[in-house]
């Protein structure tokens, strides 16, 4: 169905009319946080009515994802790489997508940008993590992602997903302030309390008794050897506790962790189990452009402890409990804390969550690409 649709132009139809890139739905990117807000931003136009005037970009190289139903159409593009050069054949090629397909506005939501664009370019700025953190150990995510820092400049808009991560850009001058507007993502509405989780995630993975939860990479900017430290001080008051790490574990990951249960990759509704049933969500990054976990587990009833670090503080506020950055020991002491008042932590993470909504990223996000048309 794709490829049929090579040719598409959106010219005579609901105006604006935007190109919205979705390729993040397809291969790897999917099962990421830029999948997550892909699927999320969709569902969002779609409800707010928008669909009629969206073009969905997609890559013909792979089956057509999963969409919601909408009156949108769709798109192919056509690539000959998806590894590290992706980027460098989208700049010179995305132009030609555009001139052919002829939205009024285009927007990026990954790090793929056009090197020149026939029409006014929005971007979503998740994160400026290898050039705000980590000094030499990003320096490989600088080299790979330095194509996209060097196009960011000329974007109409730049939507930051977070207060720190539009304060990374205009402390880093990746982009004029002026350009910047903030419109947090929300979590999927499958992450709610799930009644009878507890027992689902012991048939689904045999685990019995009470765990703490992490979710996502073991890479080093998510501190594995803090997470396993704040493990052990936890284990000093409840020593029952396991721990269950939910995510791919990535290339940067230990070799062992030391008695946690690896549980790979879970889907949504498994996850929003495991949340559910969790004493607690151990989160020990050191960096993030929003902290979508956090969210998804205070919207699931879940206690979060967490470091005070970049977006984290904004987006829990005074619903989780936050330590001295990088202190392992310290972030075990107050998830052992929390599972002895869960039901006041669960209350207030809830309520905290119900501020975020696809919904108002909808709204806000069609406010955005009307500003750069008028």
């Amino acid at each position: 169905m794709i490829p049929e649709l090579m040719n598409s132009s959106r010219k005579g139809t609901d105006r604006p009319s935007v190109l919205l890139d979705m390729r993040p739905l397809q291969g790897p990117s999917a099962a990421r946080g830029v999948g997550a807000y892909a699927r999320g931003l969709l569902k969002g136009l779609v409800g707010a009515g928008f669909d009629a005037n969206l073009t969905l970009l997609l890559d013909v190289a792979y089956d057509a994802p999963a969409l919601p139903v909408g009156r949108y159409r769709l798109a192919g593009s056509r690539r000959r790489s998806h590894g590290q050069l992706a980027a460098y054949e989208d700049a010179v090629a995305l132009g030609g997508d555009i001139e052919r397909i002829r939205p009024d506005l285009y927007h990026a939501i990954d790090f793929h940008l056009p090197g020149r664009s026939p029409v006014p370019l929005v971007v979503t700025l998740h994160d400026l993590i290898p050039w705000a953190w980590g000094g030499s150990r990003m320096r490989g995510e600088r080299l790979r992602y330095g194509l996209f820092r060097r196009l960011l400049p000329r974007a109409d808009r730049v939507i930051a997903v977070s207060h720190a991560t539009a304060s990374d850009a205009e402390r880093l001058h990746a982009v004029a302030p002026q350009r910047i507007r903030y419109i947090p993502e929300a979590a999927d509405p499958v992450f709610k309390p799930r009644p009878g989780a507890a027992a689902r995630v012991r048939n689904k993975w045999k685990v019995e008794g009470r765990y703490l939860l992490f979710v996502g990479a073991l890479d080093a900017r998510k501190d594995p050897q803090a997470l396993l430290r704040a493990w052990t001080a936890a284990r000093v008051v409840h020593p029952d506790l396991k721990l269950l790490i939910a995510g791919i574990p990535g290339r940067q990951a230990p070799e062992s962790m030391a008695g946690a249960v690896q549980l790979g990759r879970v889907v949504d509704d498994e996850l929003a189990d495991l949340y559910s049933a969790a004493s607690c969500l151990v989160f020990s990054s050191r960096y993030e452009g929003f902290g979508l976990p956090c969210l998804e587990a205070m919207a699931c009833g879940c206690p979060v402890a967490a470091f005070r670090n970049s977006s984290i503080p904004e987006m829990v506020e005074d619903a989780a409990m936050l330590v001295e950055d990088g202190n392992g020991e310290a972030l075990g002491e107050a998830a052992a804390a929390m599972i002895d008042q869960h039901d006041r932590w669960s209350r207030k993470g809830l309520q905290q969550a119900s501020h975020f909504s696809w919904d108002k990223a909808a709204r806000e996000t069609i406010s955005a690409y009307r500003s750069v048309l008028r």
